[in-house]
Order: C-alpha cells, then sequence, then structure tokens
C-alpha cells in the first residue's frame, strides 16, 4: 500500500555539540529521546546520517521506516522533549519534518562517503515552480550522476526551513571542483534560476560513519 501523499520520511535535527565532542553520542541520545516521545506514531525510526562540522552545527538525520504523516504539533512536542533534556548540545536544537522529492544512487554508492554537502534555500516568490523543477529534471539528477557521488536527495523542510534542502553524499570534498561537476553547475537553467535563491545555506559537513546500525 503506497504511503499517503503527505507522509514524513525523516527528521532533522540541527544542533550543536559542545566543543570537541562528536555529534554521534548526542545523535544516539537523541535517537532514545524521539522514540519514547513517538512510541505511538510506531515510527520505526532509526539513524540515517551523522554530519558534523568542525567545532560547529551538527545535522541528524532520522529515517522513518514507515513514512507516514506527523503534525507540526508532534514536531514541535518532541523538539521541546530534546530540549529539555538537559544536555547542552541538544538545548537550541531544531526538529524539523523532512518530506522526500527525490533520491538519486551515483556511481559510486556503496563507497565510504565522508564529505556530506547541503545546500538549503527558499525560493524566491513565484519562481517555486521553475526552481523545483530545474532542481528535479535537470540539477540534482546531474550531480548524482559525476563520479564520486555515491548519492543525492531532496527534501521539503516543513518546519524550520528553508523550505528546500538538497544534500549530497561524496567520496571527497574535490568531487565539488572537478569538471563534471561544474558542467551541471554551469548550465545556461542553472544561471537563470540561481538568483531566485532566498535565505540560501550552503554548507560542507564531515560524515561521521555509522559502524553499528542503531534500531
Amino acid at each position: 500500500m503506497p504511503a499517503p501523499a503527505n507522509a514524513i520520511d525523516s527528521l532533522l535535527l540541527r544542533c550543536t555539540p559542545a566543543a570537541h565532542e562528536t555529534a554521534t553520542p548526542l545523535a544516539q541520545a537523541a535517537l532514545a529521546l524521539l522514540r519514547q516521545d513517538l512510541a505511538d506514531l510506531q515510527l520505526d525510526l532509526r539513524l540515517a546520517r551523522v554530519a558534523q562540522q568542525p567545532q560547529g552545527i551538527a545535522y541528524l538525520y532520522f529515517a522513518l521506516g514507515n513514512p507516514q504523516p506527523l503534525s507540526a504539533d508532534q514536531t514541535a512536542q518532541a523538539e521541546r522533549r530534546l530540549q529539555g533534556a538537559g544536555m547542552a548540545g541538544l538545548a537550541a536544537c531544531e526538529l524539523s519534518r523532512l518530506q522526500l522529492v527525490m533520491h538519486r544512487v551515483g556511481s559510486t554508492h556503496g563507497e565510504a562517503t565522508p564529505v556530506h554537502y547541503a545546500v538549503e534555500m527558499d525560493p524566491e516568490a513565484g519562481w517555486q515552480d521553475e526552481l523545483f523543477a530545474w532542481y528535479d529534471q535537470e540539477h540534482l539528477p546531474g550531480l548524482a550522476a559525476v563520479a564520486g557521488t555515491a548519492q543525492a536527495f531532496r527534501y521539503l523542510n516543513l518546519d524550520h526551513g528553508p523550505l528546500s534542502l538538497a544534500c549530497y553524499d561524496l567520496v571527497d570534498a574535490e568531487v565539488m571542483g572537478c569538471p563534471a561537476w561544474l558542467a551541471v553547475r554551469g548550465t545556461d537553467w542553472s544561471a537563470r534560476v540561481r538568483p531566485h535563491f532566498t535565505n540560501t545555506r550552503r554548507t560542507m559537513f564531515d560524515a561521521q560513519p555509522l559502524v553499528v546500525a542503531i534500531r
């Protein structure tokens, strides 16, 4: 049976670990708290990705094994529980529902991906349809096909935004400077729509390996 059209596929937790602290233990603690808080929804929640800037913000992605509707109120309640858990890294965290728009697997899928690159933006008024068409028809599939891209995702962030989150798991940061990557970024369509990004965030993360599946 297909998931409802408004089903949530993942949760994104933005948080700031303490200095010299890796985000993985914080992610494990957050996962346990989320499972408790959302237990009645039977979400089959698992940790999918831990991405952290050195001495900076971390993006923790939690995948739902059975995508389903999740309300803004339920998400806000879970966020407050995390913020009040007594852990410094979660005190100012933001929890957002992510709705998957596109997932593309690249030629290097299965290889280690120590780099996670995220691009977030809100479309300028009147440009959402074309920006999303560009992303889904040309840009994200094109970058996913570049050697060194293991996989690429685009989500809608339904809570803290920006609205569009495109992210890429890369075998090396140098992938972003290779001719194939630059060619995808340099198309005529890209030049036309990119000036209409607003509230743009481009963030390069170190991706921490998930040595043990967390269930």
